[in-house]
């Protein structure tokens, strides 16, 4: 019995589909990425209502780029053991203040505002960019 001649293309696919497959069960089998922080219930909240924990939690991360293991002990988000959690807790307290002062109820200010991605707020202005017109 002679078998068919198989082009590299073919063998590459066949390769990937079987990867791909003996992934996917791997990654079921362990329960995916490990376990959902917003999933609930939530204990713990001191600042933020259930339903605030998501939009600002994605916020905050987006706001001084780190990951939330940044603030949070991994496993164990309502854990209070790390004290950067406390300084996010009274930050995202001081944005809620300053966006209640606002008439139109819309939030003007996130930690973007003054972090840009950092984590350490800008202490001033970026410089001017070469070229700009001075006034």
């Amino acid at each position: 019995m002679r078998l068919p001649k198989l082009s590299l293309t073919s063998c590459l696919a066949v390769v990937l589909a079987v990867t791909f497959t003996v992934a996917l069960a791997a990654q079921e089998k362990e329960g995916k990425k490990g376990p959902n922080p917003f999933a609930g219930p939530f204990t713990n909240l001191k600042v933020l209502k259930p339903e605030q924990v998501q939009p600002v939690m994605i916020a905050a991360r987006q706001g001084f780029g780190q990951a939330c293991t940044y603030c949070h002990v991994q496993g164990d988000f309502a854990s209070d053991t790390n004290p950067k959690k406390a300084v996010g807790l009274m930050m995202i307290s001081m944005v809620g203040e300053i966006n209640a002062k606002f008439p139109d109820g819309k939030q003007h200010v996130t930690c973007y505002t003054c972090h840009r991605a950092e984590v350490t707020p800008a202490m001033k202005a970026p410089e001017a960019a070469e070229g700009a017109a001075k006034q």
